[in-house]
């Protein structure tokens, strides 16, 4: 059995699909991966054939000029043109399509997938994407809701509309090409009546929602990488510091400054990751370290806390470690993550996007407090890890028993 898995996203949207590539494999799978040319590195060190789609994501997020909310309905459309374009190819031979993340893109994956008659699933990794009528769905790319428009259901309706506002005639368009009928559910087409979702159940949990969604927990690929001989001997030069890390997204401004100048005052020594905004110490003194790519299931057993932006994955990777955090939450799906970090107790929100060095001392007081670890520890032992395997048995066990003419 040949499987395609297809993301348009960041490196957390990524690694969940590395982690089912592999377990798909071990099950006697063949996987090849269609993502952005960003990823041949890690996809080489799987050994998980690539098909680059699209351009670089880290160029597009982080270039000298990054995209605002009014590039959104052309950079659907480039991205819906790209997978059929690149797609077809990619999906030739396959007996299922697993889409995450783009709406725009899954959108065009599913079309290619429907016109080669081959089954498409679409996963989810937080849950407050999912349609719902029992909580609000998140505001409009750089807007917000209408303030007088209070049911749940009609602002899931709305934000559909805007979402075929945006890029169904770019769809359609393309569709029409392949002779296919327009679609005008994007909501519905993408995400399909019965999508995964690939998150742990205690972290972010599934509340009521209309589609059959199948919650598998976390993708998650054991990492048995080791620790550089630099980040060893830092380690061991003194107790345990504090990581600071806002991975392929955006960091807030002057974001390593403040962050360590709050936890020097603690007492307390530094990793920075760089990321994919190229943080930099402000010195060179002793007390901090700036790593680039490391093995998060590895360090955050090691450190006092943990400071990010709340994706998906490394608030998953830290709640697993039981390593208290500190969420700096930047956009998307973030602030949920945030405000579950808080709400089971094993760490802080951080009130605001900008820190200041009184507002992170603040949550760093409450972080680093004995109470605050001893609820991540209790809370790590409850995370689930095998999510993948849950998830891969399931995709193989429905392709095998009945191959539908479009999609499940």
């Amino acid at each position: 059995m040949r499987v395609l898995l297809s993301t348009t996203g960041s490196r957390g949207d990524l690694e969940p699909l590395v982690a089912l590539a592999v377990r798909l494999r071990a099950l006697g799978a063949e996987v090849r991966m269609a993502a952005p040319p960003d990823y041949v590195q890690r996809l080489a060190e799987v050994d998980v054939p690539l098909v680059p789609v699209g351009r670089s994501v880290r160029e597009a997020m982080h270039g000298a000029k990054p995209p605002s909310p009014g590039d959104g309905p052309r950079l659907s459309a480039e991205a819906i043109a790209t997978q059929f374009d690149m797609l077809p190819a990619a999906a030739e031979g396959c007996d299922a399509v697993v889409a995450t993340g783009l709406l725009a893109a899954a959108v065009a994956v599913r079309s290619v997938a429907e016109k080669l008659g081959i089954p498409y699933f679409y996963a989810f990794y937080s849950p407050m994407y999912v349609p719902s009528p029992h909580y609000p769905p998140p505001p409009p790319l750089g807007g917000s809701h209408p303030p007088d428009v209070t049911d749940n259901r009609a602002l899931w309706d709305r934000n559909n509309q805007g979402a075929y506002a945006r890029f169904g005639g770019a769809l359609n368009s393309q569709r029409a090409s392949l002779g296919l009928p327009p679609v005008e559910d994007i909501y519905g087409y993408g995400f399909t009546d019965r999508p995964l979702l690939a998150a742990d159940p205690v972290l972010a949990p599934l509340r009521p929602t209309d589609l059959d969604v199948v919650q598998t927990g976390a993708w998650i690929l054991p990492d048995e990488r080791p620790l550089s001989a630099e980040l060893e001997a830092f380690l061991a030069a003194g107790p345990p510091p504090v990581y600071v890390g806002f991975g392929s997204g955006p960091a807030p401004a002057d974001a390593a400054r403040v962050a360590i100048e709050a936890i020097r005052a603690q007492g307390r020594r530094v990793i920075l990751s760089r990321g994919w905004a190229d943080l930099v110490l402000p010195d060179n003194q002793g007390d901090c370290l700036a790593v680039g790519e490391v093995n998060h299931q590895v360090l955050f057993g090691r450190v006092a806390a943990v400071v990010h932006a709340g994706s998906a994955g490394i608030t998953t990777a830290a709640t697993r470690s039981g390593a208290p955090q500190i969420v700096v939450s930047q956009m998307t799906d973030q602030p949920y993550f945030a405000r579950r970090v808080a709400e089971l107790g094993i760490g802080v929100s951080h009130n605001g996007r900008n820190p200041t060095v009184e507002s992170f001392s603040a949550a760093l007081a409450t972080a680093l407090a004995p109470e605050t670890r001893a609820r991540a520890t209790a809370v790590a032992g409850t995370i689930r890890a095998d999510g993948a395997t849950v998830a891969a048995e399931l995709l193989l066990d429905i392709v095998s028993r009945e191959r539908p003419s479009v999609s499940v």
